[in-house]
């Protein structure tokens, strides 16, 4: 074929489908209308799922946080699939299909496994979160049923579930955190009776060896050693008395076994020796109350061993006046000797001296014994100045210890008694709780099948089958309806045309189809009108 003859891409022609649809009208509108009405049907064949739904709101707790903190976690969301995943659980589950008899049909061969997982489906939970702190403000709760009454039942059954289940939770968490500080404050009580007694016991063990008593131990040292010198300077002064006494106790025994002086008299040969010995005590005396008052117990024996000498004294001077005397009346001859325990009086004196020298020897041995003790308790002083450092140290590191663990307690003694308040709001329901703002709805239109959704759809599948029949019918139709169709099948130029002689039966047909198409269409249209407006009605 010349190329002049070749097909040449068609273009639009208004004409042709114009032709197409006054030709093809009533192959498309009765597939339009057979899918329709095959599509509305099934939205009334379908069985109907109604949803009840309620919103739920999250209502902050009543207390404020800066009077009782909650020892609650604050992480809602967490705690919502927390409590999601216990009321769908399988135990819970299975309890609610029990109480209203859900998903029982008339065999009865469903396991309770498979209601399970049906139920799962049929219920649906939306958080609400607020726009602008993403925070948890309420949440939706629904369930679908196929009986309106049955789901509205199921919906305030679930609400109730979530409801007490965050109470419950709340109060278990509450009372667990509480019970937790409990058992934490009771072991860090035994941890720090433990550290007191350690501490305790270690003083124990170191009485005077701890740091605060080293100006105590100072004292007590510098008073010891003051005590220490002077008992020493006693136990000289108590060693010369001792020499002093026995050497008058020696003059006295020569005194009664001596001869008359040359003038008759008895010689006072102890005499030198007491007035000598009163003078020094007189100046120890002298110096003792330069330092202490009369009340020291170093001055007042000091002031009875001076009454003492001098009472000794005065007794020497009598004794030798008696002693004159009875020799001049006695024995006119001066240079006599007096016998051997003549005078009774110097044997009551030298036996008082020896009694004062055995006193003395006592007050010696005394004397030496308290200085002995006293070097000793000197001694455990100054070993006690030298383990204050290490006993310092080890205190420190008791102390610090000590310290931690009362530090921890009474942490945990704090949280505990806030813990306890939480716990107390909890149980009075005072803290973040769920209220039901809308109460489970009943509903009145199923929510599926959407029986207006499913007009929209049955019109568009009615309108693909009225599209795809009548182009099957063209398609299949090899007939020529007009110039343009017979033009392009021609290998040359048409010279003329001879136009349609329509028999008056033709028109008749002619006007009969197109009253028929028109009335199709007028049905079809009024039909799917009406059926839409039925279903949004009764849907």
């Amino acid at each position: 074929m010349p190329d002049d003859f070749e097909e040449k891409p068609s273009e639009f022609n208004l004409d042709h489908y114009l032709g197409v649809a006054r030709r093809r009208h009533i192959h498309f509108l009765i597939p339009l209308f057979v899918g329709w009405v095959l599509v509305w049907a099934a939205s009334w064949v379908l069985p109907p799922r109604y949803q009840s739904s309620t919103l739920i709101l999250v209502e902050q707790p009543a207390m404020p946080k800066d009077y009782v903190t909650p020892n609650v976690s604050d992480d809602l969301q967490e705690r919502m699939q927390s409590i999601t995943q216990q009321i769908l659980s399988r135990t819970r589950l299975l309890h609610i299909i029990d109480q209203f008899n859900l998903y029982a049909n008339k065999r009865g061969d469903r396991l309770p496994d498979d209601k399970v997982e049906l139920m799962r489906k049929d219920i649906d939970i939306e958080l609400v979160r607020d726009e602008q702190s993403h925070q948890i403000t309420a949440f939706n709760v629904s369930f679908k049923s196929r009986d309106p009454h049955l789901a509205q039942q199921v919906t305030s059954e679930l609400t109730n579930l979530f409801i007490n289940e965050n109470l419950e939770v709340r109060q278990q968490q509450s009372e667990g955190t509480t019970q937790f500080l409990e058992d934490q404050l009771e072991s860090a009580r035994k941890s720090l009776a433990e550290q007191e007694d350690r501490i305790r016991q270690f003083k124990g063990e170191h009485v005077g060896e701890m740091p605060g008593q080293l100006a105590s131990n100072l004292q007590i040292l510098s008073g010891l050693q003051s005590q220490l010198q002077n008992d020493q300077d006693a136990l000289n002064a108590a060693k010369q008395q001792h020499v002093y006494l026995q050497t008058l106790a020696d003059q006295y025994r020569t005194l009664q076994g001596s001869a008359k002086t040359s003038d008759g008299n008895v010689a006072p040969e102890g005499l030198p020796a007491l007035d000598q010995e009163l003078e020094k005590e007189k100046a120890q005396l002298a110096d003792l109350r330069s330092h202490y008052t009369d009340r020291h117990p170093d001055v007042r024996k000091l002031k009875e061993q001076v009454a003492e000498t001098e009472k000794m004294r005065d007794q020497l001077l009598a004794s030798l006046k008696t002693k004159d005397a009875d020799h001049a009346s006695d024995n006119p001859d001066a240079g006599a000797a007096i016998a051997p325990g003549a005078d009774p009086a110097q044997a009551t004196m030298t036996l008082q001296i020896q009694g004062q020298l055995r006193s003395n020897q006592l007050e010696v041995a005394n004397r030496e014994r308290d200085i002995e003790t006293l070097k000793a308790k000197i001694e455990d002083y100054q070993a006690r100045l030298n383990q204050e450092p290490i006993r310092e140290q080890q205190l420190a590191d008791l102390t610090r210890g000590y310290d931690q663990s009362k530090a921890n307690y009474d942490d945990l003694l704090k949280k505990k008694n806030e813990s306890q308040m939480a716990t107390s709001m909890e149980l009075l329901q005072q803290g973040e709780r769920f209220r039901v703002v809308d109460a489970p709805s009943f509903p009145e239109k199923p929510q599926f099948p959407n029986r207006l959704k499913f007009c929209g759809m049955g019109l568009a599948v009615g309108l693909a089958l009225g599209v795809f029949v009548a182009g099957a019918f063209e398609m299949l139709d090899h007939r020529i309806y007009n110039e343009q169709e017979l033009k392009s099948l021609l290998p040359v130029a048409m010279l003329a045309e001879i136009p349609e002689v329509a028999s008056p039966i033709d028109e008749k047909r002619a006007r009969y189809r197109l009253w028929l198409g028109w009335a199709t269409a007028v049905v079809v249209v009024c039909t799917i009108l009406a059926g839409s407006a039925f279903s949004f009605l009764r849907g």
